[in-house]
């Protein structure tokens, strides 16, 4: 939410520099994330001042430019070269001076500089409208009045505005700040706790009177429950045209886009007091009719984005005699808004059902300053004064008459809250006790009644527009938050219980491993849950039945639940590499979501993904791309980290992996990892390889349970390696060699390695050799060379009768 610090100063008058009115805003709950200067005219117009057209001839060298004399009221006139065709001697004319820096359509900076144009040289430059930022005409010069005088900076004839805006990132629950006076309101609060006492000014409407009744108009409210107040009036005679410059820079300093003055002034009472209006051209209300109701599923209504929707049976709309003319608090119709042809309307003001808005807005897709405020609750109370706000305002910019009386649907009025606050339970929250005259003057400031007041508690209303505020625990709130939560003295005893909790809790299991990887070298990342559903269609594993589909979704691309991690993943990698950043080492921990024929199913995951180099460029060692076999060690870690071990390995058969190997434990599949396929790769536009390991988080968590720590005295004796080269059938795996090893020797192998791997020349066809190393260690003895050579034996004799091997 953007606040403009010059309209905030209608409300309380306040010279703060901006800074320190931003720390206050933060502190009072209103976080300012940032404090940007605002300019109505870019740049000020600084540098631009008044020229006298003394002369004006034809260019010598260039049929369409012109050569001018011009005084700058300094006594030493210019010559400017001007290819505008209504440039003529005797002129007062806008003129930027050589230095000065104007902007072009898109806001980008540029500056006037001395120069030479066909040959006859420029100093300076005679201005159109737009290229000042003061009109949208570039059909020639602007031409000024004649009795301004030469030199005058032109800063001084146009109402140039500066301003200071703020970006407050407003909490949901705060809609009684989503406007410049509930802003002001709470900043009057804080500045009275800092020893400052301003008076809050509010919009007078004592001048508004009813000036005839000739354009009444029937209304009726049938469905009350969405439309709890319902008021409006018509105005007749009006002229559509451009609002005053001061409606314009306000709109603008908060991101606004002027468009005419009653849309205009609709819009400023919106920022202004928080009341959403909207105007209806009378000319297209049929029957002068207005009807608030419901109307039947299916109905075709055009929104004033000009897309045709189809409503629902619960979406609350604002109906003529005929049709339908606005979905109520949302967006209004093509057909029934202002124009330039407009003469007369009728403007609503009214308190919608928040829930009844936001499912409506949801359901459409749409999201409007007026749903957002509606949605989370507006102040009910405010509807008639805002509606008056409005028409004078109105009168004042485009003139007309008042037709009508004052509509005003209010059967059941929506109460103020009762609270009573006890002193003591304020204090045992707080931390430590505030004084009681301080806690009336806060409540106070906040325009909460205080009903009675005892020695141990008050009893207060609290103002129907602070629907975030009906318990005793949301008084202390805000009592905290305007006495300052920077005022509470920390003591220096700290009392906390401890909670019992199991060593192997999934979160405890999650804080070891992301301290493994974050160790490795790895980012963990988090990503949306929600996802397209086109994904399931890139693996035959995901079938689009299968997925979990939302209710209301925010649009296409989150419409489901994942069924796996690895595409958003891939999102991932191709944001970064498209951005430079191709080496990654990324880890997640999520669920996925299943709508299996059986019923709906999520599961825990740890994925792995790895791209791009291995390591960081440097001098001293060789650039070399990440491997199957990085992944691999990187998945054998994690699961040697959490005691997981004697897996059962084969080979992976996805379509989502073009290679891979799948590790399993006690039957169950642990981990299945390998390289992404080309095809997913496609899809997200991603050259390079990448590697992915998906971990069954819920299976991890049994085994981890299961694990039994054995400790061990670190052996006396010395260990011996042996080696053997050994040359194998193409088809034999470390794996068989290594299981093979420990059937030959439990007891006193203590580890096999394989060290090198060698394929090419010298070698009969279809063979290839495995360079292995054997450790053996007797923890009670030390291993004689007859030993030892005796299970070298058996190992190569094993070796030579289940894999067909030959030592070289």
């Amino acid at each position: 939410m953007q606040i403009s610090y010059n309209w905030l100063k209608q409300f309380i008058n306040i010279d703060w520099d901006a800074e320190k009115t931003g720390n206050l805003l933060t502190d009072l709950g209103l976080e300012v994330e940032g404090i940007e200067p605002f300019q109505s005219v870019k740049g000020g117009l600084k540098g631009i001042v008044v020229g006298h057209v003394l002369t004006c001839v034809k260019h010598p060298n260039a049929d369409r430019l012109k050569l001018t004399t011009v005084d700058l009221g300094d006594g030493e006139p210019v010559q400017i070269v001007c290819g505008a065709p209504n440039v003529d001697a005797g002129q007062k004319v806008p003129v930027a001076t050589v230095g000065t820096t104007l902007y072009d359509d898109k806001g980008e900076p540029w500056k006037i500089k001395k120069g030479k144009i066909r040959g006859e040289v420029s100093n300076g430059m005679i201005c159109a409208e737009d290229e000042l930022g003061l009109g949208e005409s570039h059909d020639g010069i602007m031409i000024l009045e004649e009795d301004l005088k030469p030199g005058t900076p032109l800063a001084e004839i146009f109402e140039i505005e500066d301003d200071i805006v703020f970006e407050i990132g407003l909490t949901p629950n705060r809609s009684d700040a989503m406007s410049h006076m509930g802003t002001a309101r709470d900043l009057r609060a804080g500045l009275i706790q800092s020893g400052v006492h301003p008076e809050f000014i509010t919009p007078s409407t004592s001048s508004f009177r009813i000036d005839n009744r000739m354009q009444k108009i029937s209304v009726q409210v049938l469905n009350n429950e969405k439309a709890p107040r319902y008021c409006g009036i018509t105005l007749s005679g009006l002229t559509i045209k451009e609002s005053p410059a001061w409606i314009q820079n306000r709109l603008k300093a908060i991101g606004l886009t002027p468009k005419n003055n009653v849309v205009d002034i609709t819009n400023y009472v919106l920022h202004e007091l928080g009341q959403p209006l909207h105007a209806f051209d009378m000319a297209k209300i049929a029957g002068k009719e207005i009807n608030v109701k419901t109307v039947a599923a299916g109905t075709k209504f055009t929104t004033l984005d000009g897309i045709e929707r189809e409503l629902h049976e619960e979406d609350l709309m604002i109906c003529d005699a005929e049709k339908p003319l606005c979905i109520a608090g949302v967006f209004g119709g093509e057909n029934s808004g202002v124009t330039e042809g407009t003469t007369s309307i009728f403007l609503e003001s009214a308190y919608f059902d928040p829930v009844s808005v936001r499912k409506t807005a949801k359901r459409h897709g749409l999201n409007t300053d007026a749903s957002f405020r509606f949605e989370r609750g507006i102040d009910p109370n405010i509807t008639e004064y805002a509606l008056i706000r409005a028409v004078l305002l109105i009168q004042e910019c485009a003139g007309g008459e008042v037709t009508s009386d004052v509509v005003d649907f209010y059967p059941k009025k929506i109460e103020d809250h009762q609270v009573v606050l006890n002193f003591d339970r304020a204090e045992k929250l707080i931390g430590e006790a505030i004084p009681k005259e301080t806690i009336k003057s806060i409540l106070s400031s906040l325009d909460i009644k205080i009903n009675n007041i005892t020695e141990s508690g008050i009893g207060m209303t609290i103002p129907a527009y602070r629907n975030d505020v009906t318990r005793e625990v949301d008084v202390i709130e805000e009592i905290l938050r305007v006495y300052g939560y920077n005022k509470i003295q920390f003591k220096s005893k700290l009392n906390a219980s401890v909670s019992k909790s199991s060593r192997f809790a999934d979160h405890k299991i999650q804080q070891v491993t992301g301290n493994l990887l974050a160790s490795l070298g790895f980012n963990e990342i988090l990503n949306n849950s929600l996802t397209t559903p086109v994904y399931a269609s890139l693996n035959d594993a995901f079938k689009e039945d299968y997925n979990v589909t939302m209710l209301n979704p925010l649009s296409t691309d989150l419409s489901v639940m994942r069924q796996s991690l690895l595409f958003s993943g891939l999102e991932v990698v191709a944001f970064n590499s498209n951005r430079r950043q191709p080496d990654l080492k990324l880890f997640e921990f999520g669920k996925s979501y299943h709508n299996f024929p059986g019923g709906r199913e999520e599961h825990k995951h740890l994925t792995l993904l790895l791209s791009g180099k291995q390591n960081a460029e440097n001098w001293f060692q060789q650039q070399q791309n990440t491997t199957f076999f990085n992944l691999k060690g990187n998945v054998e870690a994690v699961l040697s980290r959490l005691g997981i071990a004697q897996w059962k390995v084969k080979p992976l058969k996805d379509a989502q992996f073009s290679e891979g190997l799948e590790y399993s434990v006690q039957k169950k599949q642990v981990v299945s990892f390998g390289l992404v396929s080309k095809a997913i790769r496609n899809h997200f536009d991603i050259e390079q390889e990448v590697l992915y390991a998906d971990f069954n988080w819920d299976t991890i968590l049994d085994l981890v349970q299961q694990n039994k720590i054995k400790f061990a005295p670190i052996p006396k004796n010395p260990a011996v390696r042996r080696d053997f080269a050994l040359l194998l059938d193409q088809e034999v795996t470390f794996d068989q060699i290594y299981q093979e090893a420990y059937m030959v020797e439990k007891k006193l192998l203590k580890n096999v390695a394989l060290f090198d791997v060698y394929e090419g020349e010298n070698l009969p066809e279809g063979k290839k050799s495995y360079a292995v190393s054997f450790t053996l260690q007797d923890e009670h003895k030390t291993l004689t060379d007859k030993e030892i050579d005796k299970i070298m034996n058996k190992l190569q004799q094993r070796f030579e009768k289940s894999l067909n091997a030959e030592l070289r």
